[in-house]
């Protein structure tokens, strides 16, 4: 396709990117249709993300829409544009929150131009609750839309605060901090001597009635019914089609987890997943990351349809085929290394659809499953997402960030030169083998370190990658060309740690995202061990310099090893003090600079992408013959189409 474009619309700091589906015409009809099918099954899902992330969205979504697309509201005023513009930001959020920083979007307009045209529109078409005016909605609403201090944040991860009551995510219900960690470790305590140890939590909301805190659980019959019943229905039909009998028991016990809500169930679920490697197509639906809670139990729900990029996977699949060899090898003690490597499988992927948490927003790696007595006893299963690695190299090739931000010609040429190649390569071991390396001593919780954990896992995962890019071992693998190439890795990871994320960071707020402050934690504590990195001040500019790449590989082995100490023995203070003293702070004059540098290359900070969209084509007898693809939607059709084919819960 010549004339494909990458990059699309752009506002408030997002630009949204299209993904090609590399060889989707080369695959089987039979695989087309099941892509399909999976495909509808990932976008029924986005409701519940939508309420999962604050219990008003989807409300708001509903009232703003009906504004949105009603003829008799003038749309050529100065007002209705900033309505817009905050719509396209909830519709990129999933909710009021900012996907990444947490905090709530301060709307352009005000409370009386949105009371105003509310009263213009019909009041059939908004989401009035039994014998509600539309004063009463806008009474309802409006605090949380325009009051900055009622539910300010979707996730507070600050030190010494009841994360719960001052966290505005739709996991709890009336339920403290204290009441909720009570709760779930009376339930691990009656497992304490089971070594599978069910995911407590994942798939519930907790809720205070009454005075008893029961957990109100998403499943067919109880909260999101409508919803997974939709799910549920396109995987029965993906079932049918399935490439292979390993796949299709795949798809039916998660059919079964949906309809009964076991928990051990989904843990059955994820061990026939990993060792489901035959078919060229696969997927992720389910309610599975926990970044979104503060304790880090609930599972936020996403989904992600994918198949295998054959030419690409090679690089993983060696990664994979000496995971041993890494794991023996690592700088950890070795109380804390795995005997043996179970189930490493690695592949790079297309991806087909996003859904859920990973739209419109997605990850470029994934390493899944989660629980750690899993990843002990059976392995686990790693993408890289090719095609969408590759739309974000398109849309960042001559931006001119890289020259305003590196110190000097040679380092650019390093960059230039290996950079993308690294980039992959990191991600790779991230998920392939950082993830999935290591183990917890006998009788430690996974949940030990509470609201650290999530930081502390994805720093142990990212020093393992950044410690075996500089090993003589991925040369002789082929992975990369040289014993220089590493270099580039290093700089561009240490210069993002230290700079170039606080382009994310708004002014007088601290770090608070998990993935940010595990890349500040790494780069602020090797900056703090002597003269190997260092910030310089270069024609009026701030730097970043490192002397010595071998000596800086070392200070990565020394900080693994304590992180991974930390994980397998649960040091909950430890961790919480190495996170509140490097990963959290922000230096505001450096923030300063940094923002002001990059607002004259006037870039987005932030990428998601438009879904292609899936049509089939079929024959008089109504039997599907074909999938096509259009690329061309836009991106406010998209989210208008989504919101009225796919809402099931509002």
């Amino acid at each position: 396709m010549k004339d494909f474009c990458y990059q699309d619309e752009r506002f408030a700091d997002l630009q949204l990117l299209r993904y090609k589906l590399t060889g989707f015409e080369q695959l089987s009809l039979q695989q087309k249709i099941l892509i399909f099918y999976l495909s509808k099954a990932a976008l029924f899902g986005r409701d519940i993300t939508f309420d999962q992330f604050g219990r008003y969205n989807l409300r708001i979504r509903k009232t703003l829409e009906t504004v949105y697309t009603d003829l008799s509201v003038d749309h050529d005023t100065d007002d209705f544009r900033a309505l817009e513009l905050y719509l396209k930001r909830v519709w990129f959020a999933n909710g009021i929150y900012h996907h990444y920083g947490m905090e709530k979007f301060v709307p352009g307009f005000s409370s009386d131009y949105l009371r105003e045209v509310l009263h213009q529109v019909e009041p059939r078409r908004l989401p009035l609750s039994e014998g509600q005016t539309v004063d009463g909605l806008c009474d309802e609403l409006f605090p949380v839309i325009f009051d900055p201090a009622v539910l300010p944040k979707r996730v507070n991860k600050a030190d010494g605060e009841d994360l719960l009551l001052t966290s505005a995510c739709n996991f709890y219900d009336g339920v403290t901090q204290a009441e909720a960690e009570a709760y779930y470790n009376a339930k691990k305590e009656k497992d304490a001597n089971a070594p599978m140890t069910p995911s407590y939590g994942l798939n519930s909301t907790l809720v205070k009635r009454d005075g008893e805190i029961t957990e109100d659980v998403w499943r067919v019959g109880g909260r999101y019914d409508k919803a997974i019943r939709h799910i549920v229905s396109w995987l029965r039909k993906a079932s049918d089609v399935a490439e292979n009998d390993c796949q299709r028991q795949v798809i039916d016990k998660l059919i079964q987890f949906y309809e009964t809500s076991d928990l051990r169930l989904f843990d059955e679920y994820s061990i026939q997943w990993l060792q489901c490697l035959d078919g060229r197509v696969d997927f992720i639906n389910g309610f599975i990351e926990v970044y979104g809670d503060p304790l880090g139990l609930k599972g936020s729900w996403e989904s992600l349809v994918e198949y295998i990029d054959e030419e690409a996977t090679h690089r993983t699949r060696t990664i994979a085929a000496s995971a041993q060899w890494f794991e023996d090898h690592s700088p950890v003690d070795p109380r804390f290394r795995k005997p043996v490597v179970k189930g490493v499988s690695a592949n790079v992927i297309c991806a087909a659809m996003l859904g859920g948490e990973e739209y419109p927003s997605t990850a470029i790696g994934i390493n899944l499953p989660n629980a750690d007595w899993i990843r002990a006893q059976y392995g686990s299963k790693s993408i890289t997402i090719s095609n969408i690695t590759d739309a974000y190299n398109k849309a960042a090739h001559g931006s001119g960030f890289r020259e305003e931000f590196v110190i000097d010609d040679t380092t650019l040429a390093l960059i230039e030169k290996y950079g993308d190649v690294c980039d992959d390569l990191h991600t790779d071991l991230h998920e392939c083998l950082g993830h999935g390396s290591g183990q917890l001593l006998p009788g430690v919780s996974p949940d030990a370190l509470k609201a650290y954990g999530n930081t502390i896992e994805e720093a142990r995962a990212d020093l393992f990658g950044l410690y075996y890019i500089a090993d003589p071992k991925l040369v002789e693998l082929g992975l990369v060309p040289d014993t220089e190439a590493f270099k580039s890795q290093y700089y561009t990871y240490m210069l993002n740690g230290l700079m170039t994320q606080l382009i994310r960071i708004t002014p007088g707020s601290q770090i608070e995202e998990a993935h940010m402050r595990n890349r500040a934690l790494i780069a602020h504590w090797c900056a703090a061990q002597g003269t190997v990195v260092s910030l310089v001040t270069k024609n009026g500019k701030t730097y970043l310099q490192i002397d010595d790449y071998d000596e800086l590989r070392k200070l990565f082995a020394k900080l693994l090893a304590e992180v991974q100490r930390i994980k397998s023995e649960g040091d909950f203070e430890a961790a919480r003090q190495l996170v509140e003293r490097y990963a959290v702070k922000v230096d505001a004059s450096l923030h300063a600079e940094v923002l002001e540098r990059y607002k004259r290359l006037n870039l987005a900070p932030y990428k998601g992408f438009i879904n292609p969209q899936m049509l089939p084509v079929c024959d008089a007898d109504g039997h599907i013959v074909d999938i096509h693809l259009n690329y061309a939607e836009s991106y406010a059709h998209q989210m208008l189409r989504y919101s009225s084919e796919y809402a099931t819960l509002i």
